[in-house]
């Protein structure tokens, strides 16, 4: 009965080495994994990004700091209806038919396009330093407006508070 007592505990130590060994190998993978500006990781959730041109159209751009952005920007329907990833130190630019919209940020490093998120609805997401913003809800009518996603103290913006389920 010993015996196989420790035999089970040895069974059990090697299927946790393995899973550790599963967990550290996908971070070495990943942790310096980027996308380029302006991919859409979640088309086949939210279609691709379409533009709109001249009269009746706005525009959202976003510059970002020192990480990694994925922005989504949902209508008044809490629909996506523009995303896209942008890197370190870019700027992407959104346009789209006047209405109201909210930006969602999500701040990370290390993509990772096999990562569950959404409890499994989606796949694709930062491995390491992961964090979800907002803006409030904007109006936009034949406007132009420009979030620049910089750490600065005493800086005029602040995103609020945001998790995956509302981001994503």
């Amino acid at each position: 009965m010993v015996n196989l007592l420790m035999l089970s505990a040895l069974v059990l130590f090697s299927c946790e080495s393995k899973q550790a060994k599963k967990e550290r190998e996908t971070y070495e993978k990943y942790i310096n994994h980027s996308l380029q500006t302006g991919v859409a990781p979640y088309a086949r959730y939210y279609g691709e990004n379409s533009s709109c041109n001249g009269s009746g159209c706005s525009q959202i751009s976003v510059s970002t700091g020192n990480s990694d952005v994925l922005v989504t920007i949902k209508d008044k329907y809490k629909k996506v209806v523009r995303h896209a990833f942008i890197q370190a130190g870019n700027s992407y630019a959104f346009s789209f038919p006047n209405g109201t919209y909210q930006p969602f940020f999500y701040y990370g490093k290390g993509w990772n396009p096999e990562k569950e998120m959404k409890n499994g609805e989606i796949t694709g997401g930062f491995i390491e330093d992961e964090h979800f913003g907002k803006d409030a809800p904007q109006m936009l009518s034949d406007d132009a407006l420009e979030y620049r996603l910089v750490l600065r103290r005493n800086g005029n913006f602040s995103t609020r508070k945001s998790d995956p389920e509302e981001a994503l």
